[in-house]
């Protein structure tokens, strides 16, 4: 009687959305990843992930901004408790955790003004050159080939509307073709060129997981632009980072 009774509580969870919704398919990133930024909307409800470029960037979806964001930097470093303690006594840890107004946000647009959901963002202040950081391709890179492993990330919540878990959560899954319906929001710009998909049984992104890095041979070669509100995507939609790479070189070097 008693099984049964679990059994129906745990069917009525489901139905409801109750149960753990994040990078489904994931598992702790432990030392990994250690670049991953938190980016909150100061209004609430939106929040995605990003990386750290260098000390001073941070990229990640258009989407996730375009408004005052907080961004939080250092949250999966390996640093020893008491050493935060201390950086926070030293007022290093307010450097961590920036508001970022939208003139220090950089979205693409192309040559007809179409904007497209990829953004850098500039930080008020250097970071400190020891927070870890993922290396960009080279300029004539090329984006994965079909079937190749990439590397996925995010702290999604648990379900839309709920506040964001506090550890950052890793998958891997493969490159795919994309389908007809498989592109950012209709208001940013899609084609082959700039779009690529992976798909994997039983790996999705959720709400929250927008904006963070695609790994591929440890180097950043997309940014997850999916971003599911009621339900996880399964084809995992991104931007290719090798069309954008001469951008961000000089959106970094002349703003």
């Amino acid at each position: 009687m008693k099984l049964c009774f679990a059994l129906i509580l745990f069917l009525a969870g489901t139905a409801s959305g109750d149960i753990e919704k994040r990078v489904v398919g994931s598992k702790s990133c432990g030392k990994q990843r250690q670049y991953h930024v938190k980016i909150d909307s100061l209004q609430g409800g939106k929040s995605c992930g990003g990386a750290l470029l260098n000390t001073r960037w941070v990229i990640t979806a258009s989407h996730c901004a375009e408004q005052q964001v907080k961004v939080k930097l250092g949250i999966n470093n390996d640093v020893p408790f008491f050493k935060k303690v201390k950086f926070f006594f030293k007022g290093s840890s307010k450097k961590l955790e920036q508001v970022i107004k939208t003139d220090q946000q950089f979205a693409y647009k192309d040559e007809e003004g179409k904007p497209h959901d990829i953004m850098l963002i500039k930080l008020n202040e250097d970071v400190s050159a020891k927070l870890p950081t993922i290396k960009l391709p080279p300029e004539d890179c090329k984006k994965p080939d079909l079937k190749k492993e990439v590397y996925i990330g995010g702290m999604g919540p648990k379900k839309a509307g709920s506040e964001p878990q506090e550890d950052v959560r890793c998958a891997m899954t493969k490159m795919s073709a994309c389908g007809e319906n498989d592109k950012p929001d209709a208001k940013y710009h899609s084609d082959e060129g700039t779009t690529m998909c992976a798909f994997e049984p039983g790996v999705e992104t959720c709400h929250g997981d927008a904006g963070s890095a695609v790994e591929y041979q440890n180097i950043l070669h997309g940014i997850i632009v999916s971003d599911p509100v009621d339900k996880c995507a399964n084809t995992i939609v991104m931007l290719d980072i090798c069309f954008y790479r001469k951008w961000i070189d000089e959106t970094m070097r002349n703003k």
